[in-house]
């Protein structure tokens, strides 16, 4: 009642100029408090906390007066576990004090992935497969088969590994390639009288290529020319306990080279000689 009668007492100009006044003063000490209240000014340098446990990150965040977050998970075989990946704002970054840190860390449990069916592939276009499932090429062993360099078997801990198997990013696949030969030695067939395009039939059933193709006089067509001589021979000049000239060998990927004419040989025996 007293500070009514006061406040009614006085003139109207000297009650808004100590309103005024009031105000005036609330704002300066808003104002003054405000740096407090909101910690403006106050900055801190983000220690580095990458590769660090990320129960260690946290606690040196927070003993610095940070907060902290996860922001994603991801894996790499290659960093201990839960180890922090990345971090956000970067170390030695100058931010207001209470800032949030956002951390990357490694994942635990590595993800999965269906293993594929590289069969046949060529081992560099398995290895680039492989890499891109997060998966890593081990070792290479070769068997005998025409298919050289190319992926016969693929194998997980020395074992073969079923395409569609789940196993883990980061597992090594060994692969089995081919060694661009046959795995036994056969006789060297004999090719003198067949016509080119039969010699090239032949050969193929039996995984052996054509090389070179020269020519003896003038060719009109190629493909029914007769082969007249061929390297390697059927025969070697050795001569073996029969009595007879040993066959040469020849194994699957080797090639042949043939020698044709348009003029057919004239075959004087089984042992496949040119009568003269």
């Amino acid at each position: 009642m007293r500070l009514i009668k006061y406040i009614t007492s006085k003139p109207l100009w000297v009650n808004i100029l100590t309103a005024l006044g009031l105000v005036l003063v609330l704002l300066l000490l808003f104002f003054a408090s405000l740096s407090w209240i909101t910690g403006f000014g106050k900055t801190e340098k983000v220690p580095s906390v990458a590769g660090q446990n990320y129960l260690a990150a946290k606690k040196l965040l927070e003993d610095k007066g940070f907060d902290v977050a996860i922001q994603d998970s991801i894996y790499i075989d290659s960093i201990a576990k839960q180890a922090v990946v990345r971090q956000i704002p970067e170390a030695d970054a100058i931010v207001k004090h209470g800032r949030t840190i956002y951390l990357t860390i490694n994942r635990t449990i590595p993800p999965q992935v269906e293993m594929p069916n590289l069969s046949g592939f060529s081992v560099k276009s398995a290895e680039m497969y492989l890499v891109s499932l997060g998966l890593k090429m081990g070792e290479v062993s070769y068997k005998p088969d025409i298919a050289r360099n190319s992926v016969l078997e693929q194998l997980f801990n020395g074992q073969p590994i079923a395409p569609g198997t789940k196993i883990p990013i980061g597992t090594v696949i060994s692969f089995v390639l081919g060694s661009g030969e046959g795995g036994g030695d056969m006789d060297m067939p004999n090719l003198v009288g067949m016509t080119l395009d039969e010699a090239r039939n032949y050969l193929s059933t039996i995984s052996v290529s054509i090389g070179s193709v020269m020519a003896i006089g003038p060719i009109k067509d190629s493909a029914t020319s007769f082969v007249v001589r061929q390297s390697p021979e059927r025969l070697t000049d050795s001569i073996g306990v029969s009595g007879l000239r040993v066959p040469n060998k020849i194994r699957q990927g080797q090639v042949v080279d043939i020698y044709i004419s348009s003029t057919a040989p004239v075959i004087s025996d089984t042992t496949g000689a040119i009568k003269n």
